[in-house]
């Protein structure tokens, strides 16, 4: 019989009974050990760690791993506000967002600093600042991910400056007497360790053109394994070439660079779970399939349905029952809504692919692992009007502690307003 990753069949009862299940659950342990091995990546003339917060964006998280030395990388003006709000210094904020917040102006004076993602953003700063410090993304021409849809690098991708346009934006530079500090790649999340590497490169190609350039950001992306069969990257195997890089560069150049990291799947993934419920159960025949209805779906977890991403799965009967034999079974959410599937095929989020757990009878526990990044913070939420569940902190004092309540369903149609 198979166990969740970190909590116990009594934690699980435990916060069964006392919130009710749909509910998330993170491990402070976790998330400390995974922030002390970001900031332990070789970096030979010094390290910024950056958790990229759109990973899972809860005010407890950002305020643990502040304590803890990390900075923040925030993909709007809303993430930006939304760390201010939860205790975050603003001076270890960096902005790197598709859409330019309207309030920019106001963003910057508190002292954030931006990385410009495009030609409009590099002009669009340099009319609200000129003289001032800007940081820019640049899309290096190579890309990697874990599916296409999380490929950010390369031809097909929108995301930061493409680099045969960095004679354009060298007369920006110039026409609002810039000075670009930093230099700024993301290739893709569950990228490929050695395309990363080669993004390394090319990024300091792109840092020759600025000299003034003093930081180098090379995202995150870094592979980690959710499932039994997969290998997450090892900081160390993969920063040691690029401390090598660095160095070769400073030697060659006489410029020691400050290196930047921001990974948020790394930090957080496997240091959240989903519990849920086993609601339901049904069949198709014997030509079908089994099939577990849970009280969760993507109005929760929409990675499988987005992604065909794969979750580790365990039952947790109500009373601890070692004997119980195997089943392959069919693992669906509770969303009217074919695509809610749980369990689908890894080549594609429309097939079904059977998963062998624990036998479930109505009213289980389920586990889904791996649940820490891009889940409770990225919902269909409210879909079928499900409110929106609320989340824990194990703590390592092993006290349980809420860190967000449950919403009402008032609450999700409380912005509503009816026509007279």
């Amino acid at each position: 019989m198979s166990t969740p990753r970190f909590l116990s069949h009594d934690q699980c009862k435990q916060i069964a009974q006392e919130y009710r299940t749909p509910i998330y659950v993170y491990d402070e342990a976790s998330l400390k050990q995974a922030a002390e091995e970001v900031l332990a990546f070789p970096a030979p003339y010094g390290l910024t760690g950056r958790y990229a917060m759109k990973a899972c964006p809860n005010g407890a998280i950002l305020t643990r791993f502040r304590d803890w030395g990390l900075h923040f990388d925030a993909s709007s003006g809303h993430e930006v506000q939304r760390a201010v709000r939860s205790g975050v210094p603003a001076e270890r904020i960096s902005l790197s967002s598709q859409e330019f917040p309207d309030n920019i102006t106001d963003l910057v004076n508190l002292g954030i600093s931006v990385n410009a993602c495009s030609l409009k953003q590099v002009e669009a700063f340099g009319e609200a600042f000129p003289g001032g410090k800007l940081g820019l993304r640049v899309n290096p021409g190579v890309g990697s991910g874990g599916t296409k849809k999380t490929n950010v690098g390369g031809p097909s991708s929108s995301f930061g400056i493409w680099y045969e346009l960095l004679d354009q934006v060298e007369a920006l530079v110039e026409k609002y007497s810039l000075q670009v500090f930093r230099i700024h790649s993301h290739i893709g999340s569950g990228s490929d360790p050695d395309v990363w590497v080669k993004a390394v490169d090319l990024t300091l190609a792109q840092v020759e053109r600025f000299p003034n350039v003093t930081n180098v950001n090379l995202g995150g992306g870094f592979k980690v394994g959710r499932m039994p069969d997969e290998v997450s990257t090892d900081l160390q195997v993969v920063g040691a070439p690029v401390k090598k890089t660095f160095e070769a560069f400073a030697e060659r150049t006489g410029r020691k660079l400050h290196m930047e990291i921001e990974p948020g799947t790394y930090l957080v993934a496997n240091a959240g779970c989903l519990l849920a419920s086993v609601q339901d159960k049904t069949s198709t025949g014997e030509e079908g399939h089994e099939f577990l209805k849970l009280d969760t779906g993507m109005t929760d977890i929409l990675r499988p349905t987005l992604y065909a991403a794969q979750q580790p799965m365990t039952v947790v009967p109500l009373e601890e029952d070692p004997d119980r034999e195997e089943q392959s079974v069919i693992v669906v959410g509770h969303c009217c809504e074919s695509g809610d599937l749980l369990t689908p095929d890894p080549s594609d989020p429309g097939l079904l692919k059977e998963r062998v757990l624990t036998r479930a009878n109505i009213g289980d526990l389920f586990v889904i692992d791996g649940a820490g990044a891009y889940c409770a913070g990225m919902p269909a939420k409210n879909y079928n009007s499900f409110p929106e569940v609320p989340e824990v902190m194990v703590c390592e004092s092993g006290e349980i502690a809420l860190i967000r309540k449950r919403q009402t369903l008032d609450q999700v149609f409380q912005n509503e307003v009816p026509l007279s």
